[in-house]
């Protein structure tokens, strides 16, 4: 199947595969947003590491309810998504790059600066540091 025949891409093991088609240099992006649903998420993240596919990760909570898909992710913490375990398995498949804390949130917005990366860092420190 070439790339061209996908008619999307919703799961990190469909985004490796595209990646193998295109060759070398080609990577993905996990953002947990996205992929923290995901029943293969473990094994894809591991083939992300063996192939070198991992470029960034993203990090920002599922909110439930949710009521807008772009403008309504949440702080970390603030939603359903465990990060532990994904954080674990990312280190563990090698990557050691940046890590993005992507707050698309209208709510978050509103918020001053100063209070948002106040809280951002101590999420992050709470649900990220190594070793957590």
């Amino acid at each position: 199947m070439y790339a061209a025949d996908r008619a999307c891409v919703n799961t990190l093991e469909q985004a490796l595969d595209l990646c193998d088609e295109l060759g070398d240099g080609v990577g993905v992006a996990i953002d947990t947003y996205h992929v923290w649903w995901d029943p293969k998420l473990f094994d894809q993240i591991a083939r992300a590491g063996q192939g070198m596919r991992i470029l960034a990760h993203h990090i920002c909570d599922w909110l439930v309810p949710t009521r807008h898909m772009l403008l309504d992710r949440g702080m970390m913490g603030e939603g359903v998504i465990d990060f532990r375990p994904i954080r674990r398995a990312i280190e563990a498949a090698g990557y050691t790059g940046p890590q993005a804390v992507e707050i698309l949130s209208e709510t978050w917005w509103k918020q001053p600066g100063e209070h948002v990366l106040k809280t951002c860092i101590a999420r992050y420190n709470e649900l990220y540091r190594t070793g957590a």
